[in-house]
This record gives C-alpha cells, structure tokens and sequence, in this order.
C-alpha cells in the first residue's frame, strides 16, 4: 500500500525506472560534447563551462593514474564548495577511485580516524588546511598530499586582491614539503595526457561519505554511481514543473562533503541540466548575498538556520537584496519552523518545500509537493522509487496504522550499499522485512497519515521521558520558536532527581527583543501539557552548530553537566 503516489502533483510519475546505465561521468560527458560552452559551475563572479570541467577532470585523472592512485583507492577531498571538488571528483571517478570528502573544520583527530578508516592514501586539500593533514600524515597512512588555493579559480581582478590583500594574513599561503605537489601544476602538465583507460560501471563504488560523527563513532556510507543517478533523476522529477533547464541556476551554498548536496543537488545540476553556484562558506551570509545578487538563482537549497541568518541579515532587513529570482527552496538537515517558512516566503514569493533523507539513504527522500498541499511539519511523501513503513521501534516486523508514531524505515533503489568496513553496523541499518530489498532503519520517530504524508516527531535517541511521560524536543522547539521574540531554540533532556529527566531550553533571541525565561515559560505552558514545559530556559548568543548548520544538542547538555 502506498497511499502517497495519489498525492503527487499531477506532472510527477509515480516511478522513473528504469534507471539508465550511465553514471554521472557518462551525463558530463555528454554535456561536453553537446553543449561544451554552456556554464556547469558558477563561482565568486567566475564560470566554468561543462568542456573545461571535463578537460580539467581528464587531466586530473591523468595525474592521479601517473601518480599511482588505481582503482578503488580512496582519495580523500579537504576542501570547500569551490570548482576544485568537481575537478578532483571527476578526475578521481576516472581514475577508478572512490572519493573520500572530509569536514573541513575537523580536528587533527577527526581527519586522522577518518583517514584511518578510509584508508584514503592521498588528500587534495585547500591550503589553510594543509597544515592539519602534514601534522597526521604518517599516522594515518597518506602516502601524498596535493595542495591547492581558493585563489586558482577567482575572477582576475578578485584573484589579485586576494594575494594582495587576503592569502597570507588568512593562512592560505604555505610552501609545500618535499613531495608534495600543487594541484594547477599537475593539471598543466597533463592537460594533454590521456585519461586512463579505466570502465567506471554503476554498480562501482563511488563515494565513502561520514555518517554518525555528530552523535556517536563515526562511520563511512559507501555510495555506488547508480546512486546519484537515482537520486538525481527523482529529484529532477519531483522538482521539474519550477526548474526551466539550462537556463535556470541551482544555488548551493550546502557543504559538498554533506549528502544533501553531494548525492542530491549535485546530481540534479548535471541531469537536469542547470548550473551550479557553489557557495564556500555558507555561515559568510554577506558573501552568500552577494553570490544571489550575481547569478540570480532560481531554485535555492538550504536548511533552516540558513534560512533564517538570512532573513535576519540587515541588508535583506532593509530591503537592500532582492531575493524574488527565487521560485522554490528545498529546506532539509533539520525540522524547518512554520514561523521561518511564512517569513521566507513572504520575502522571496517562492515556495519552500521541506524534505528529508539521511546518510544512509543516498538521498532516498521524502519531500513536501511543489505544488500541492505542504502540510505544516510534515516532511512531505516518498519521492517515486522510494518506499516508507513506519514500525514498532521494538518490533520491526510490525507496521503501524495510520498516526501512531513508530520508527521510520526507508527503501529505494539507492540506499547505502555498506558502511565500510563495518559488518555488524551495516547489518543493523540494512534489514530484511519481508520481500523485497533490505530496508535503511533511519533511528527517527515519526507518523503518516491517510495521505501518505509522514510527520517526524524526534530522533529516537532524543526521546526523553519526564515521569514516564514521552517529550519529543521538537515540539517544544516549534512552540519556542512561533514567540515573536525567538529567533531559534534548541531542547534536550537533562537530569532531574525525582522525574528521571525534565525538557530545558536554549534560545537565542531576536535582534533589539526581550523576554523572559517566566514569560517564555508561561507561553509554552498555553500550548503544550504541563510536563512538556521547559524545566530550565538559558538564553545565549548563539547555538553550537555542525558546518551544515544541525544544532548540537550534546554539547548544550555536555555544558550543562558541566
């Protein structure tokens, strides 16, 4: 039973399979050749056309092959959203090899285990971050690291006034160690070579992308190339009746070591076709202003405290940007608040639709309708292909009913074929229920109605009990943010003698407000049971956030313990 496929806008099929044998290398290559000259990247002022993206990545590959990366070495990338990830990508796709991308805000210790784990022998790093990876090269077993600047693919007159002004007093000038070489030097001097002659499939390891290192060990999702294929294509779908290829411009200022961007906006820039503004910072909102004002975007990804850092910036205040080249948004990583939803689009006149997928789901999503009904915190219906069951958390064989909240279980053509190197942890997020393929156990809580529509209610681990009550944060988070003095709020469960554990609240409030935590209290007791009011309420400057922008619900309560 899907009751969802009879909710989608009329111009959605219900599957698009089969899928096509091809992988994204196949889709660039095609784009070279056929239409060479049209933009693929936007970066900073600068474009990068979908031929020299293919020359370039040709030549990498070359270098990478020269350099003896074979196939099924993993390379791994420290770098931003720059035009340097594509060519590192790309280059190391056609070289056989399996793209490792990194945080580029990990410590020492955080790059070593994942380097460790991904037995990645080569890195192309930016070079603020060069330093970092020279530190634990030898415990981690690089064999080669590539260096390369921001400054590379800078307009001429900013790439001037970067080195002037910006490379050195920023960290991004170094002198390299002996045998270490610059990335634009190997790209000169294979800019003729031949790639090698290696036969990338589908069913080939693409990516090894990080999962879990926010709440617990991390580990690395193994994505195929069928998977942003597959992904791409329902996504394309889903979205197609507001995008108008090529001429239209996605705008992602999402990090591309996340799987939002890599496994899901990448691929659609490339099928769709549409191309791509890459953003490298999106915590510089200024400079994300800016990028919005140059190319004009037209579709716009984010997640929802982006969202609102926009909303709250003082040249939107003011009425100084224009943001109406907007027409849709795709808002995921974390719930979106009603009141950030009607602020946005009453700003842009666009639509936001809220979505969701995880790691483990290679963008196996479920996303609110373009153009039906968005109904206010749900994350929408299963994209064509991808399948949703909500089950008891104890039980997995047992499917709930309609609005009883169980754990959410996904299964689509391009789920994770593995964590790598984990047996046992693959084998609890992959489990057969039935016939069929093995189903992503996603660890969430959530409902779906009648409809199809599903509603998450929290991360299971979470859940906090307050005298045997169950307390879900966000709903306390979504009554915390409708005051109009709060500008964003986290809640999590902290320790109490008598009730086992009690909800507090952290809340940043709005620029030139006030309140109270006795007033914010008696607001969320008007709307929530007793037992769901926040115990405690510490108003702070701002909230501990990943670089895609989750807040850190640990470290609150780490602080608090402490």
């Amino acid at each position: 039973m899907k009751p969802w496929l009879a909710h989608y806008d009329a111009d959605v099929a219900a599957s698009v399979a089969p899928y096509p044998d091809k992988t994204l290398l196949d889709y660039l290559s095609t784009l070279a050749r056929e239409h060479g000259s049209e933009t693929a990247l936007l970066f900073k002022g600068a474009s990068m056309s979908y031929r020299q993206l293919e020359v370039l990545s040709d030549g990498c590959a070359a270098a990478l092959a020269a350099l003896g990366v074979r196939p099924g070495d993993r390379v791994a990338l420290l770098l931003p959203n720059c035009p340097q990830f594509f060519i590192a990508q790309f280059g190391t796709w056609k070289a056989g090899g399996i793209v490792v991308p990194l945080n580029p805000i990990y410590t020492e210790r955080e790059l070593e285990s994942a380097l460790t784990s991904s037995g990645a022998s080569t890195v192309v790093a930016l070079t603020p971050f060069y330093g970092r990876i020279k530190n634990i090269q030898a415990r981690a077993g690089v064999r080669l690291v590539i260096a390369t600047s921001i400054k590379e693919y800078l307009p001429p007159v900013l790439r001037l006034l970067f080195g002037l002004f910006r490379e050195k007093k920023d960290g991004h000038r170094i002198v390299l160690a002996a045998g270490d070489v610059w990335l634009h030097a190997l790209l000169d001097t294979h800019r003729s070579s031949q790639k090698p002659a290696v036969t990338v499939r589908p069913d080939d390891r693409a990516v090894i992308l990080s999962s879990g290192g926010t709440t617990g060990t991390p580990k690395g999702a193994v994505g195929l190339h069928r998977h942003y294929v597959a992904a791409g294509r329902q996504l394309y779908e889903w979205t197609k009746s507001a995008l108008t290829p090529p001429s239209d411009v996605i705008m992602l200022p999402l990090p591309l070591f996340h799987v939002y961007a890599n496994v899901g906006v990448q691929p659609l820039a490339f099928i769709a076709p549409a191309p791509l503004a890459i953003v490298p910072n999106p915590r510089d909102i200024g400079d994300l202003l800016k990028t919005i004002r140059q190319v004009k975007p037209a579709f716009f990804n984010g997640i929802p405290t982006l969202y609102t850092a926009i909303l709250n910036h003082p040249d939107v205040r003011a009425g100084k940007v224009s943001l109406r080249s907007i027409r849709l948004c795709f808002s995921g990583a974390a719930a979106l608040m009603e009141e950030t939803k009607r602020r946005f689009e009453e700003a842009t006149g666009a639509r936001i639709i809220e979505g969701y997928s995880l790691t483990e789901g290679m963008m196996a999503c479920c996303v609110n309708p373009v153009k039906g009904p968005n109904k206010i915190g749900s994350i929408g219906l299963p994209l064509p292909d991808v399948e949703a069951r909500i089950v008891d958390p104890e039980r997995s064989e047992r499917e709930l009913p309609f609005g009883e909240v169980g754990e959410l279980l996904l299964r689509a053509p391009q789920h994770m074929a593995e964590y790598w190197n984990n047996p046992n942890e693959t084998a609890a997020a992959l489990q057969l229920h039935g016939e069929g393929g093995p189903w992503v156990h996603t660890g969430d809580l959530a409902y779906m109605d009648e409809e199809g529509y599903i509603f998450l209610v929290d991360r299971k681990k979470d859940m906090l009990k307050t005298s045997g009550f169950q307390v879900w944060p966000r709903e306390i988070e979504e009554v915390l943010s409708a005051h109009p003095a709060v500008m964003e709020a986290s809640v999590a469960g902290i320790p109490h003698p008598l009730k086992g554990e009690v909800p507090k609240a952290w809340v940043v409030l709005e620029a030139g407000q006030s309140a109270t935590e006795d007033e914010l209290r008696a607001f969320c007791r008007e709307r929530l049971a007793p037992y769901k009011a926040p115990a405690a309420i510490e108003f702070r400057t701002d909230l501990p956030k990943t670089m895609v922008g989750k807040v850190l619900r640990r470290v609150l309560v780490s602080e608090h313990r402490q």
